[in-house]
């Protein structure tokens, strides 16, 4: 799978997700009904925005993206359905092109502890994604816990 990819993957399911709360909303203030919408919705959304966040420093260190790049990638999870422009916009601009930089150039960033710890995550694929699903689950039960923005009703 390349950068393309998974980015892309996230950002539609991002998307996806986004329609899917919306929908509970819809459905629980628009029409009176359960609120059960919001609750599958919402656990779904918030757990693949955690997932798109990890994914967009994943692949902004692989691709070298500046920090501004990096910043509005994450802001694009906030607004609804904005990953898809973006991501449109970073494979338009190249920022999505090449491979996974598994092994070290000549380029001095190379040697910087984030490159080689995305090389190191990248030469156990299985076990980073392991590690990733479980430290994002864990991230999504501590918000469980704590409760849904703008508290319970």
């Amino acid at each position: 799978m390349t950068p393309r990819i998974l980015f892309r993957t996230l950002a539609i399911a991002e998307a996806i997700t986004w329609t899917l709360l919306i929908a509970g909303m819809v459905i629980a203030y628009g029409f009176d009904g359960t609120r059960l919408g919001i609750s599958i919705g919402g656990g779904l959304h918030g757990f693949v925005f955690l997932a798109y966040a990890v994914c967009v420093v994943v692949v902004a260190v692989n691709q070298r993206w500046h920090w501004g790049v990096t910043l509005v990638g994450l802001v694009s999870a906030i607004v609804p359905y904005a990953t898809i422009p973006f991501d449109i916009w970073a494979d338009r601009t190249g920022r999505l092109d090449g491979a996974w930089r598994r092994e070290a150039g000549d380029d001095p960033r190379d040697q910087r502890w984030v490159e080689r710890m995305l090389r190191l995550a990248l030469a156990r694929p299985v076990t980073t994604v392991v590690l990733g699903v479980v430290g994002v689950a864990v991230v999504f039960s501590a918000l469980l816990v704590i409760g849904p923005p703008g508290g319970r009703s």
